[in-house]
Protein backbone atom coordinates (compact mmCIF):
# COMPACT_ATOMS: atom_id res chain seq x y z
CA UNK A 1 0.00 0.00 0.00
CA UNK A 2 1.41 3.39 -1.04
CA UNK A 3 0.39 6.48 0.88
CA UNK A 4 0.25 9.30 -1.65
CA UNK A 5 -0.36 13.02 -1.42
CA UNK A 6 -1.43 14.95 -4.56
CA UNK A 7 -4.40 13.49 -6.52
CA UNK A 8 -2.43 13.47 -9.77
CA UNK A 9 0.31 11.42 -8.11
CA UNK A 10 -2.26 8.77 -7.22
CA UNK A 11 -3.80 8.36 -10.66
CA UNK A 12 -0.40 8.66 -12.35
CA UNK A 13 0.93 5.83 -10.20
CA UNK A 14 -1.98 3.69 -11.36
CA UNK A 15 -1.13 4.54 -14.96
CA UNK A 16 2.53 3.61 -14.45
CA UNK A 17 1.96 0.27 -12.76
CA UNK A 18 -0.88 -0.77 -15.05
CA UNK A 19 0.98 -0.46 -18.35
CA UNK A 20 4.56 -1.06 -17.25
CA UNK A 21 5.92 -4.49 -18.01
CA UNK A 22 8.04 -4.30 -14.83
CA UNK A 23 6.33 -5.69 -12.12
CA UNK A 24 -9.62 18.71 -8.01
CA UNK A 25 -11.96 17.66 -10.73
CA UNK A 26 -11.02 14.53 -12.45
CA UNK A 27 -12.37 11.77 -14.68
CA UNK A 28 -13.59 11.51 -18.31
CA UNK A 29 -11.63 10.52 -21.40
CA UNK A 30 -12.71 13.03 -24.03
CA UNK A 31 -13.37 16.74 -24.48
CA UNK A 32 -17.02 15.93 -25.12
CA UNK A 33 -17.27 14.39 -21.67
CA UNK A 34 -15.70 17.45 -20.07
CA UNK A 35 -18.30 19.77 -21.55
CA UNK A 36 -21.15 17.44 -20.58
CA UNK A 37 -20.07 17.00 -16.97
CA UNK A 38 -18.24 20.18 -15.92
CA UNK A 39 -19.33 23.83 -15.87
CA UNK A 40 -16.24 25.04 -17.67
CA UNK A 41 -16.66 28.81 -17.32
CA UNK A 42 -16.90 28.75 -13.49
CA UNK A 43 -13.95 26.34 -13.41
CA UNK A 44 -11.85 28.76 -15.47
CA UNK A 45 -13.00 31.73 -13.41
CA UNK A 46 -12.05 30.09 -10.11
CA UNK A 47 -8.86 28.40 -11.40
CA UNK A 48 -10.02 24.89 -10.50
CA UNK A 49 -7.58 22.24 -11.84
CA UNK A 50 -9.18 19.68 -14.16
CA UNK A 51 -7.50 16.29 -14.55
CA UNK A 52 -8.24 13.84 -17.35
CA UNK A 53 -7.71 10.43 -15.79
CA UNK A 54 -6.35 7.66 -18.00
CA UNK A 55 -9.06 5.21 -16.93
CA UNK A 56 -11.93 7.61 -17.59
CA UNK A 57 -14.92 7.15 -15.31
CA UNK A 58 -17.26 9.74 -13.87
CA UNK A 59 -16.29 13.23 -12.80
CA UNK A 60 -15.63 13.97 -9.15
CA UNK A 61 -14.61 16.94 -7.04
CA UNK A 62 -11.31 16.31 -5.28
CA UNK A 63 -10.30 18.15 -2.13
CA UNK A 64 -8.80 17.39 1.27
CA UNK A 65 -11.87 15.34 2.12
CA UNK A 66 -11.32 12.87 -0.73
CA UNK A 67 -9.72 9.49 -0.08
CA UNK A 68 -8.33 7.52 -3.03
CA UNK A 69 -7.96 3.75 -3.07
CA UNK A 70 -6.66 1.92 -6.14
CA UNK A 71 -6.18 -1.80 -6.70
CA UNK A 72 -3.61 -2.64 -9.39
CA UNK A 73 -3.45 -6.38 -9.96
CA UNK A 74 -2.03 -8.95 -12.31
CA UNK A 75 -4.85 -10.91 -13.89
CA UNK A 76 -3.84 -14.01 -11.96
CA UNK A 77 -3.46 -12.22 -8.60
CA UNK A 78 -6.91 -13.15 -7.26
CA UNK A 79 -7.72 -16.84 -7.53
CA UNK A 80 -10.87 -17.49 -9.54
CA UNK A 81 -11.45 -13.85 -10.49
CA UNK A 82 -12.19 -13.32 -14.17
CA UNK A 83 -10.67 -10.05 -15.50
CA UNK A 84 -13.95 -8.51 -16.64
CA UNK A 85 -15.55 -5.28 -15.36
CA UNK A 86 -18.54 -6.83 -13.59
CA UNK A 87 -16.45 -9.59 -12.01
CA UNK A 88 -13.90 -7.10 -10.70
CA UNK A 89 -16.68 -4.83 -9.43
CA UNK A 90 -18.31 -7.74 -7.62
CA UNK A 91 -15.02 -8.75 -5.98
CA UNK A 92 -14.21 -5.23 -4.79
CA UNK A 93 -17.78 -4.84 -3.55
CA UNK A 94 -17.41 -7.96 -1.42
CA UNK A 95 -14.06 -6.74 -0.10
CA UNK A 96 -15.47 -3.36 0.90
CA UNK A 97 -18.46 -5.09 2.44
CA UNK A 98 -16.01 -6.44 5.02
CA UNK A 99 -14.38 -3.03 5.49
CA UNK A 100 -17.70 -1.29 6.19
CA UNK A 101 -19.33 -4.06 8.21
CA UNK A 102 -20.84 -2.52 11.33
CA UNK A 103 -20.56 1.08 10.08
CA UNK A 104 -23.67 1.45 7.96
CA UNK A 105 -25.90 -0.33 5.47
CA UNK A 106 -23.28 -0.75 2.74
CA UNK A 107 -24.34 -1.60 -0.82
CA UNK A 108 -22.76 -1.95 -4.24
CA UNK A 109 -25.39 -0.09 -6.26
CA UNK A 110 -24.81 -0.47 -9.97
CA UNK A 111 -21.20 0.81 -10.16
CA UNK A 112 -21.21 2.88 -6.98
CA UNK A 113 -20.55 2.28 -3.30
CA UNK A 114 -23.40 3.55 -1.14
CA UNK A 115 -24.69 3.63 2.38
CA UNK A 116 -28.36 2.77 1.95
CA UNK A 117 -29.31 4.79 -1.17
CA UNK A 118 -26.68 7.54 -0.88
CA UNK A 119 -23.41 7.35 -2.77
CA UNK A 120 -20.04 7.86 -1.09
CA UNK A 121 -17.69 6.08 -3.51
CA UNK A 122 -17.31 6.35 -7.29
CA UNK A 123 -15.32 3.91 -9.40
CA UNK A 124 -13.36 3.67 -12.63
CA UNK A 125 -11.68 0.62 -14.13
CA UNK A 126 -9.15 -0.15 -16.83
CA UNK A 127 -8.12 -3.59 -18.07
CA UNK A 128 -5.07 -4.43 -20.18
CA UNK A 129 -3.66 -7.69 -21.47
CA UNK A 130 -1.97 -8.63 -18.20
CA UNK A 131 -3.37 -6.33 -15.52
CA UNK A 132 -6.39 -4.47 -14.27
CA UNK A 133 -6.87 -1.36 -12.17
CA UNK A 134 -9.85 -0.39 -10.03
CA UNK A 135 -9.92 3.27 -8.87
CA UNK A 136 -12.23 4.54 -6.16
CA UNK A 137 -12.64 8.10 -4.94
CA UNK A 138 -14.25 8.06 -1.51
CA UNK A 139 -16.06 11.06 -0.06
CA UNK A 140 -14.76 11.12 3.48
CA UNK A 141 -15.97 14.72 3.53
CA UNK A 142 -16.74 17.40 0.94
CA UNK A 143 -17.58 21.07 0.60
CA UNK A 144 -21.12 21.43 -0.74
CA UNK A 145 -20.32 24.59 -2.71
CA UNK A 146 -17.71 22.71 -4.76
CA UNK A 147 -20.46 20.55 -6.21
CA UNK A 148 -21.68 23.60 -8.13
CA UNK A 149 -18.85 23.03 -10.63
CA UNK A 150 -20.48 19.79 -11.75
CA UNK A 151 -23.38 19.34 -14.13
CA UNK A 152 -25.94 16.64 -13.51
CA UNK A 153 -24.82 13.79 -15.81
CA UNK A 154 -26.97 12.95 -18.81
CA UNK A 155 -26.58 9.27 -17.96
CA UNK A 156 -27.08 8.54 -14.28
CA UNK A 157 -27.59 5.33 -12.30
CA UNK A 158 -31.22 4.36 -11.90
CA UNK A 159 -31.04 4.46 -8.12
CA UNK A 160 -30.15 8.19 -8.25
CA UNK A 161 -33.77 8.92 -9.23
CA UNK A 162 -32.91 12.42 -10.50
CA UNK A 163 -31.76 13.56 -7.04
CA UNK A 164 -29.38 16.51 -6.89
CA UNK A 165 -25.92 16.13 -5.36
CA UNK A 166 -26.99 17.12 -1.85
CA UNK A 167 -29.64 14.38 -1.70
CA UNK A 168 -27.67 11.78 -3.64
CA UNK A 169 -24.32 11.91 -1.81
CA UNK A 170 -23.25 11.26 1.77
CA UNK A 171 -20.06 11.63 3.77
CA UNK A 172 -18.14 8.65 5.10
CA UNK A 173 -17.33 10.53 8.29
CA UNK A 174 -21.01 10.34 9.16
CA UNK A 175 -20.60 6.57 9.47
CA UNK A 176 -16.96 5.86 10.42
CA UNK A 177 -15.07 7.36 13.38
CA UNK A 178 -11.75 8.10 11.62
CA UNK A 179 -9.78 7.65 8.41
CA UNK A 180 -7.36 5.39 10.23
CA UNK A 181 -10.21 2.98 11.00
CA UNK A 182 -10.98 2.94 7.27
CA UNK A 183 -7.39 2.29 6.16
CA UNK A 184 -6.91 -0.36 8.83
CA UNK A 185 -10.06 -2.07 7.59
CA UNK A 186 -8.75 -2.09 4.01
CA UNK A 187 -5.42 -3.50 5.16
CA UNK A 188 -7.18 -6.28 7.06
CA UNK A 189 -9.48 -7.13 4.14
CA UNK A 190 -6.59 -7.19 1.66
CA UNK A 191 -4.63 -9.39 4.06
CA UNK A 192 -7.08 -12.19 3.33
CA UNK A 193 -5.81 -12.25 -0.27
CA UNK A 194 -2.32 -10.71 -0.26
CA UNK A 195 0.72 -10.01 1.85
CA UNK A 196 0.36 -6.30 2.60
CA UNK A 197 3.39 -4.03 2.92
CA UNK A 198 3.32 -0.23 3.33
CA UNK A 199 5.51 1.92 1.12
CA UNK A 200 5.95 5.55 0.04
CA UNK A 201 5.30 7.15 -3.34
CA UNK A 202 8.97 7.70 -4.09
CA UNK A 203 9.72 4.02 -3.57
CA UNK A 204 6.77 2.89 -5.68
CA UNK A 205 7.88 5.07 -8.60
CA UNK A 206 11.64 4.61 -8.25
CA UNK A 207 11.97 2.32 -11.29
CA UNK A 208 9.70 4.39 -13.57
CA UNK A 209 11.38 7.79 -13.82
CA UNK A 210 11.17 7.85 -17.63
CA UNK A 211 7.49 6.93 -17.85
CA UNK A 212 5.12 9.54 -19.32
CA UNK A 213 1.60 9.01 -17.91
CA UNK A 214 -1.49 9.62 -20.04
CA UNK A 215 -3.28 11.16 -17.07
CA UNK A 216 -3.20 14.89 -17.81
CA UNK A 217 -3.98 18.21 -16.15
CA UNK A 218 -6.02 20.21 -18.68
CA UNK A 219 -4.63 23.70 -19.23
CA UNK A 220 -6.79 26.85 -19.34
CA UNK A 221 -6.24 26.85 -23.11
CA UNK A 222 -7.51 23.25 -23.31
CA UNK A 223 -10.69 24.32 -21.53
CA UNK A 224 -11.09 27.42 -23.72
CA UNK A 225 -10.75 25.21 -26.80
CA UNK A 226 -13.51 22.96 -25.48
CA UNK A 227 -15.79 25.97 -25.07
CA UNK A 228 -14.95 27.12 -28.60
CA UNK A 229 -15.60 23.68 -30.08
CA UNK A 230 -19.02 23.58 -28.42
CA UNK A 231 -19.98 27.06 -29.61
CA UNK A 232 -18.63 26.87 -33.18
CA UNK A 233 -21.40 24.65 -34.66
CA UNK A 234 -24.03 27.12 -33.39
CA UNK A 235 -22.26 30.04 -35.08
CA UNK A 236 -22.01 28.12 -38.35
CA UNK A 237 -25.73 27.35 -38.35
CA UNK A 238 -26.66 30.97 -37.70
CA UNK A 239 -24.36 32.19 -40.48
CA UNK A 240 -25.84 29.64 -42.85
CA UNK A 241 -29.45 30.71 -42.41
CA UNK A 242 -31.17 32.08 -45.56
CA UNK A 243 -31.41 35.87 -45.76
Amino acid sequence: MARLRPPLSWVSLGNVLLVSSCGCLYGFRSNRKVSELVKIRPVLRDHVPVVRRFSGGGTVIVDQGTVFVTFICNKTAVAGLQPFPRDIMSWTGQLYGKVFRGFGEFHLRENDYAFDHRKFGGNAQSITKDRWVHHTSFLWDYDVKNMSYLKNPQRAPEYRQARDHSDFLCRMNEYMPSRSVFTEGITAALGEHFTVQHTELEMALSDHDDFVPSTKVLSPQDLQDIISSKEAPTVERVQGWPR
